[in-house]
């Protein structure tokens, strides 16, 4: 089965009547958020309550990740290794809306679009590089992984608070990436022009 221009994904729409209704509120005050700020919403939040308490355990690990309260690394070094695992994984639809907040926190969208086609091609300091050097091989190679991951992090000046932090959002970018890729999810076209 593949997707219609209509679409949001492979999968059949959710009913609205299956979800708890409180949830259904929160997705609903979320989604009027996001099309208030850019005439927009994450086609993802029409599209997981097919399997709501599951939806609703991702949302709350994302925003665990996320929250600028309670982060050590910068939300922009976050979404910078984002885009590394997502290029690395090829998917298409986290590479676009990812890219799309990563214009949106740095201003800078050649610097992002250089960054998602190719880390390397991008102007980056020791640590984003560490950063991004570690992304990658966990990713292409996480059979390889050893002790030298820490050390070469550690060496670049991370802590181990960062260092934990750093596997934690490059293990939510492969797990995300895995089942988008799977599902098919389609981006809204509004997060290919956003924030150019």
């Amino acid at each position: 089965m593949t997707a219609s221009k209509q679409a949001l994904s492979y999968l059949q729409p959710p009913n609205r009547d299956e979800v708890p209704v409180e949830f259904q509120a929160t997705l609903d005050t979320m989604i009027a958020e996001q099309e208030a700020k850019q005439g927009f919403s994450n086609a993802l939040l029409h599209v997981l309550p097919l399997n709501p308490h599951e939806h609703k355990g991702f949302l709350d690990f994302k925003n665990s990740l996320f929250n600028e309260e309670h982060t050590y690394l910068s939300i922009i070094d976050k979404e910078m290794i984002g885009l590394v695992v997502s290029s690395t994984n090829m998917c298409n639809y986290c590479l676009t809306t990812h890219s799309d907040v990563l214009r949106g926190l740095t201003k800078d969208p050649v610097w992002v679009d250089r960054l998602t086609y190719n880390y390397r091609s991008a102007k980056l300091s020791l640590k984003q590089l560490a950063l991004c050097e570690y992304a990658f091989r966990a990713t292409k190679k996480p059979d390889e992984l050893s002790t030298k991951e820490v050390d070469l992090l550690r060496e670049a000046g991370f802590n181990d608070h960062e260092i934990l932090e750093a596997a934690y959002v490059v293990g939510f970018f492969n797990y995300t990436n895995r089942w988008v890729s799977t599902i098919g999810a389609i981006a809204n076209p509004g997060h290919h022009s956003n924030n150019r």
